[in-house]
Formats: structure tokens, sequence, C-alpha cells
């Protein structure tokens, strides 16, 4: 068998360059790569078939011929006839395989390469054509040339001329920003077409003085103008060793003085202390099958504990700070809802933990793809809404707050005894919430407390509804004299990076209370002092209002500091 290879007729044969003009480009096809098998008598199968078999064979016959030789010490070098062929018929065997597959690949090494010049050299020559065809073609209009998504400016208009445009609905009140280029003349623009739309003066309602680039796609839409609420403070709050100076936005009377009279209390008896117990966002998508044999099955397999590495590994890419926790399932028929929780770091996390929860479903689409995702949450995890879930497993922080009250500052600062106290506290807080069936509400007015340092420190005010959940429990200690009081909060929603917390006064008071932005050292950190600082001034505004009522002093104290006599009918006339 002749095993020299002699390469095609064309192998040697300069390959032609495409031409090209300047109105026509013609390109010539690459010549196909010769192969190492052209010269082959036999068909490529079966002459590999035949050295393939006859390489493996004879390396099997010597390697047992030289083991029976080792065994017996005949000496290695002493060689029979069968020997010798088997070693030729291995040298030639090993040269075929070798030389076949290295020359095929060295050839087709060339030929990718010629061919990759060629085409970078037709790409130059189609550049060279496209700029020879643009000198010679006149550009397009101006309407061409402008992209489709693009929205026209009219920042040079007159601001009447664009009023009316918005009134006339030719000029979409939202597009103002984008369309404008300035976000305060847009909201003063759609102030003045709201007012002639409507009939009605906004007048009172400020307009100067802030900054409305600042809530730009992330705060509020189509604004024109902003509320103000006062802020006042409360404490000195000592809590866990450290004094804190609580911002409140509210627009009750005697709120922030009544919580400040808790601190005093507290501060006076020694201070509280608190313990965040759990720490973890949640979000439970609704998905839906066929029957409810097949949603057990995923029920299964996501509470099974050897995929849960899996499963955190696909949610942890969502966020650097994002660790899945758990996955809690409950079924309704064939219906599935899975509660998933995790951490979020600094952040509230409620859009991190919806990005996880999304990889996730993606991820189980594999598995199973008879799934059908019926909403990102089903309800079940549950957002701003009072639900059970949230009062028994927890949502954001859960922190116990306590402290020990003495009998002195009990009488000398909120003006009761600790008898009276407890006994108000069960009968109101824990009987009579029973009676009203009360879900997370065994408190005098957590959400009072929870609402204005949401507001304060640029929190979500609607998710008041779930961190105001709040158990206070008070009892006699210390032989009868002093006054144990403590409050559980479950669910204290939280973050003190992303969405209001980054606006001007809304970081000015968490800045005032130390947890301003991310915490680099300790992530997370921040966000769980802030959700202590928050049960520990609902502690002092229970303390105090509890005692204001058994001393009977709510009515006489609202009566004097929160009514007004002053007429404010004029001011939106």
């Amino acid at each position: 068998m002749d095993l020299r290879r002699r390469p095609p007729a064309n192998a040697t044969a300069p390959a032609k360059r495409p031409t090209t003009t300047p109105t026509t480009t013609t390109t010539t096809p690459s010549p196909p790569s010769p192969k190492a098998s052209d010269a082959l008598p036999l068909p490529l199968y079966l002459t590999n078939a035949i050295f393939f078999t006859l390489f493996f064979s004879v390396a099997y016959y010597l390697l047992h011929r030289w083991r029976d030789k080792i065994r017996t010490s005949t000496p290695l070098h002493l060689l029979t006839f069968s020997e010798i062929s088997a070693i030729v018929s291995l040298i030639a065997s090993f040269i075929y395989l070798l030389g076949f597959f290295g020359i095929d690949f060295v050839q087709s090494f060339i030929a990718r390469n010629s061919n990759d010049a060629w085409e970078e050299d037709d790409e130059q020559q189609q550049v060279e054509q496209r700029r020879r065809t643009t000198q010679i073609l006149p550009p397009p209009p101006p309407s061409q040339q402008q992209p489709e998504n693009l929205i026209p400016s009219i920042s040079s208009a007159d601001d009447e001329e664009i009023v009316c445009a918005v009134v006339d609905g030719r000029t979409p009140s939202y597009s103002l920003e984008s369309r404008l280029g300035d976000c305060s003349r847009a909201a003063a623009i759609r102030r003045d077409a709201l007012q002639r739309v409507t009939g009605r003066s906004l007048k009172g309602l400020p307009l100067e003085g802030f900054d409305y680039e600042s809530i730009l796609g992330q705060c509020c839409e189509m604004p024109v103008g902003y509320v103000q609420i006062p802020v006042g403070v409360a404490g000195p709050l000592l809590l866990d060793g450290v004094q804190y100076v609580v911002p409140m936005a509210t627009t009750e009377g005697c709120l922030v003085a009544s919580t400040n009279r808790g601190c005093k209390a507290i501060s006076a008896s020694g201070g509280a202390s608190s313990v965040v117990l759990r720490d973890g966002m949640s979000r439970a998508p609704v998905v839906r099958f066929g029957s409810a044999k097949r949603a057990a099955e995923l029920k299964f397999f996501l509470e099974d504990p050897l995929n849960f590495d899996t499963l955190s590994v696909v949610f942890n890419r969502s966020s650097r700070f994002a660790r899945l926790q758990g996955v809690q399932c409950a079924m309704a028929g064939k219906n599935v809802y899975l509660r998933f929780t995790c951490s979020t770091g600094d952040a509230m996390g409620m859009n991190m933990v919806s990005k996880g929860v999304q990889n996730v479903l993606d991820f189980l689409q594999n598995d199973f793809p008879d799934m059908d995702v019926i909403g990102i949450s089903g309800n079940y995890c549950s957002d701003k809404k009072p639900a059970a879930v949230n009062w028994i497993e927890g949502r954001g922080k859960s922190v116990v707050c306590e402290a020990v009250i003495k009998e002195e500052v009990v009488t000398k600062v909120l003006k009761t005894n600790v008898a009276a106290l407890v006994e108000l506290n069960m009968l109101k807080n824990l009987a009579g919430s029973a009676v009203a069936g009360a879900l997370g509400g065994y408190n005098a007015h957590a959400s009072n407390i929870v609402s204005a340092i949401f507001l304060a420190t640029g929190q979500d005010p609607a998710q008041n509804v779930e961190s105001s959940h709040c158990i206070t429990m008070m009892e006699v200690v210390n032989e009868g004299r002093d006054l144990h009081i403590s409050v559980t909060m479950p669910s204290i929603e939280v973050g003190t990076v992303g969405g209001g917390t980054q606006l001007a006064s809304q970081s000015a008071c968490l800045n005032l209370l130390g947890v301003k932005g991310a915490s680099k050292e300790s992530p997370g950190s921040n966000s769980r002092l802030l959700a202590t600082i928050v049960a520990g001034s609902v502690l002092a505004g229970e303390l105090s209002l509890m005692s204001a009522i058994a001393a009977g002093q709510l009515v006489r104290s609202h009566m004097k500091y929160n009514r007004s006599n002053r007429d404010v009918s004029n001011c939106t006339s």
C-alpha cells in the first residue's frame, strides 16, 4: 500500500482574488481545503479502521510478549520473527495515524487562515465601496436621520405655548421631563396645566425649593410640588448603651412630645436593650400546574434540603448581597405559593429578592416545563397587607426590645403607678385586641411611631402596615416595685439605601441616627440598627401613651396641644 501523500492538483495553484467595481461587488468563493484522505486508494472509514485495529492489536501483542519474557527472565532484545513483524506494524500504523491527523490539522489550519484573510480583504473592499457610494449619494433628509424612539425636544418653546399643548392633549404631561430636559420647569408647567384643566388652585402647595432631579425615575412621577411635613425629634433614646435622637415626621400633635417623655423615662431607668431575631425579606410567586399531584412534586423538590444549595447558587446571582435563607411552600389545589426569604444587606430589598425569585423560576422551567407562572407575587409574601404569615414567620427585621422602668420614674415622670400600667396593658392591649380580632395589633399605637420614623427616613410608608405588627407586654418585677416592658415586632421592613433614603431631607435624618447609606465593614448592620431604633422608639411611645391613659391625661393633653383655631379655608380657595 502506497502511504505517500500526493496533494491535489489544485493544492498549490494560487487562488484568484475577488474583483470589485465602484458599483458592483463580485466575490469568488474560496477553494475547498485539500483533505489528507485525498490520496488514499480505499474509503476513509475503512482505512482508518484497519490502521486503528492494527495499532492496538500489535501493541497488545507486544506488551503480552514482553510480560512473558520478564516472568521467564528472557532478554527483551531477543526477538522472534512474529515480534519483529509486530514492531514494524506498530511503527507503520503509528506513522499513518500521526501523519493522517497531523496533516489534516495543519491543512485545515492553513485553509482557515487563508479564508479569514480573504474575508478580511472582502470586508475592507466592501467598506471602501460603501464609502465611495456615500460620497456619490446625497445625505438623507433630517427626518430620516432621527431615531424613531427619540422624543423631540420642546425646550425652545415658550412656557405658555407648552402649557396650552398639555391642556389640549398635544403634549403628554408625563413626557415633559424628557422633552424639556429640565425637571423643575416640567413640574411648573404641569402644575399650571393642571390648574387650568381642573379649575382649582394649588396655592399653598410649595413648588420652589425642591430638587426634582433627585426623584426622576425612582421616587415620584408627574410631580406638581411637594408636601411639607414637620419633623420633630424625640430623645435622647438610650438603647443598647448608645444615645439616639430620633427624627419623626408627623402632623399629629403630642406624638413627638409623648415619645420624648417615654425616652426620658427609659434613659432615667438605665436604658433599653434590643435583639434582632431574624433578618430576611420575602417574595412569594404563585405558579400553577395541570394537577395537584404535579404541584406537590414542585413543593417537595423546593423543600428538599438536598436541593437547597443549587437553588441558593441560582438565587444569589441576583446581587452580591442577596443570600437565600429558605423556601416555604403552600398549596391551594393545583396552585403553589413559593415564599422565598433572603438577606438583602442594608437595602429594604424588595427588588433584590424579586430578581432572585425570577432567576429561580427560570431555572425551574427546565425541570418543570409545565409550570405556569401566574405572578411574581401571590400575596403569600405578604407585602403591605396585614397577614398572619408575617406575624408568625416574620418579614424584614424581627426585633424584640425591652426595658425595666423604676418605680420612682413611673411615679415622677409618667405620673402613674406600676400596677395600673400592668392592668391596663392586659385589658387593653391583650384582651381588648383579642376581642376585636386584631392581627398583630396587640399594642397601643405602634403604627404612630413607625409611620413618623418611616416618613422622616425615606422608608416606604405603605409598609407601615406589617411593620407596625407589635405585641406590648408589661409585668411587675423586683418584688412588685418596678415595671418590665417589652415590644416584639416581627416584621420591621426598613433600609438605609435605595428608594427615598437617598433624598436630601431623608438622608439628613438617617445621618442624624448614624445609619446613613450602606455599611462597608458589616453589610446589613445599618438597616438592622435602624430597625432596633424603630423598636426602641415604639417602646418609648407605648410606655408614655399607656401612662397617659392610666393617669387620665390623654384627652386633656390632646385638647391642649392638638387643636388649632387657625382658619385655613382661604388657603385652598
